[in-house]
């Protein structure tokens, strides 16, 4: 008998609390992302609702680039 190793998946759909986990924002500002056009729109797989995490990537790609305007301390800000 042959002895099937177990391979880690990566998964391409995510749920809305993994989509925002995976950009890095609250479920709460995810929504508002999606609602307001700055993160793509699901997907539905049946019942099932997903986010692609190509899409995502391209979402996330496309947000504006923050400069250091004034000497502002965006240190505080974490």
């Amino acid at each position: 008998m042959h002895r099937v190793e177990q391979q880690r998946i990566e998964p391409r759909g995510f749920s809305r609390i993994q989509a925002a986990a995976y950009i890095g924002v609250s479920p709460t500002l995810f929504d508002e992302m999606v609602t307001d056009g700055r993160m793509p729109q699901l997907k539905r797989i049946n019942t099932r609702i997903i986010w692609d995490k190509r899409a995502l990537d391209e979402g996330f790609e496309a947000l504006p680039q923050e400069t250091d305007q004034a000497g502002e301390d965006w240190t505080a800000a974490v």
